[in-house]
């Protein structure tokens, strides 16, 4: 067992057992202070963060990745400084370790409650790349648009379907959007109309940020992802339904995504979620040799969403899903994306796409839930949502429980605000 994910362990900082954040997670994000001064990397441990940057003027961690904007260095210095820098971490902030703890004036330096941060993008992101892994949203997706029997394309339980999307716009959480605008024909219309979407969704995603990358030309093998990705973030990728249905043919989608991604602030390392290994979804047919892993790759990360619009009192969930049913791990993903010799570098993200179950209330998108607007999702004041509506406010969370604790990734929110005119 790793000794920083050992459910015994314990910190002398309180940490409640609702809490995402116990001594065993200790994700990395990038904050600035609310009492001014550059951004730094820190850990959240409980409701404080942990200045890193401060850490390493002590020479109590390696010096040259904590005291910058972005986790970008971090990420690309390997396996060996990162679960090093995280056993480090561990220690010091462990029950029975004082070095920390009585130093009442480095503490006073090191510790920042969350409340007095600003949270801030955690690396920058050169490249994004979305998936389709989940079987059951391309089946219901599929399934809307070509009908039960051919709801997944030939090539789906093959490989994992991706696209680049678009890294400028990936926003951290807290960071509100505009309603998009752009072409969309309705049925009925004998030519594309122009304007805002009507048919604004999100969709329930986890990212991967890499870590050490691989050069042009090389592959990276699936059974080689801990060396190469370094942890996860809930992600966003809002969409517009009705402008995607226009211009996705036959390049894919364009504007109707690249509007906006929000991801949550803190990154999960990978060595935290180790003890929620799970076996994913039987692949059947085989897949081909380069795709094949080893061990259990998925993940029992518990996932919820809910919205709270302008006129309600309070946040409703209107979706819980789990990773564990992604068809195409992270492992998959990476070894698909690399086997071809493209190059991926430290700080660009892989997307899952949308994480939909076996039931409906744990389908990952309003698409979905709403099953293209036949079936409006009812909520407790009164009001119905086919699609999201100005003013409306979308929360994801995630978390692996554990026996006492959780190991959880915070959350991501943003507001849908309306369209700029044009």
């Amino acid at each position: 067992m790793n000794p920083t994910t050992n459910p015994r362990l314990t910190s002398w900082i309180p940490v409640p057992a609702d809490s995402h954040f116990p001594i065993q997670n200790l994700p990395y994000g990038v904050f600035r202070r609310q009492t001014g001064g550059p951004a730094a990397v820190g850990v959240a441990i409980g409701d404080q963060v942990l200045d890193l940057s401060v850490l390493a003027a002590r020479d109590l961690l390696p010096g040259g990745y904590f005291d910058r904007p972005s986790l970008n260095a971090f990420f690309a210095a390997g396996r060996a400084v990162q679960s090093g820098t995280r056993a480090v971490i561990s220690r010091l902030l462990s029950a029975d370790e004082a070095r920390l703890r009585d130093d009442s004036a480095l503490r006073g330096q090191a510790l920042v409650a969350q409340r007095d941060v600003e949270m801030l993008l955690p690396c920058e992101i050169g490249d994004y790349t979305d998936f389709y892994a989940s079987r059951e949203h391309a089946t219901n997706v599929g399934t809307m648009m070509r009908g039960a029997d051919n709801a997944l394309q030939p090539n789906w339980l093959h490989l994992p379907v991706g696209y680049h999307g678009r890294a400028s716009s990936v926003v951290v959480s807290g960071t509100d959007l505009r309603r998009p605008c752009g072409q969309t024909k309705p049925a009925d219309a004998p030519a594309p109309l122009f304007g805002p979407s009507k048919n604004v969704d999100f969709e329930l995603e986890l990212g991967a940020f890499i870590g050490t990358g691989n050069d042009l030309g090389t592959a990276i093998p699936a059974d080689r992802t801990p060396d190469h990705l370094f942890g996860v973030v809930l992600l966003n990728d809002w969409s517009a339904r009705d402008i995607q249905a226009w211009e996705y043919v036959p390049l894919g989608p364009f504007l109707a995504k690249n509007f906006g991604t929000s991801i949550s602030p803190w990154v999960v390392p990978l060595e935290a979620l180790e003890p929620f290994r799970v076996a994913g979804p039987k692949q059947d047919p085989e897949p081909l040799p380069y795709l094949k892993t080893k061990g259990p790759e998925g993940y029992d990360i518990q996932l919820e969403v809910s919205i709270q619009g302008a006129k309600m009192d309070r946040p409703h969930v209107v979706c819980r899903s789990n990773a564990r049913y992604l068809y195409w791990s992270f492992a998959q993903q990476l070894a698909h994306h690399t086997v071809n010799g493209c190059n991926l570098r430290p700080g660009d993200l892989l997307g899952t796409g949308t994480i939909s179950g076996p039931v409906p209330e744990s389908f990952g998108s309003m698409l979905e839930l709403a099953w293209r607007g036949t079936k409006p999702i009812a909520f407790p004041n009164g009001e119905t949502r086919s699609f999201l509506q100005d003013g409306d406010r979308v929360t994801m969370t995630g978390w692996c429980q554990g026996d006492g604790y959780r190991v959880g990734l915070g959350e991501v929110t943003g507001v849908i605000l309306p369209a700029r005119s044009v």
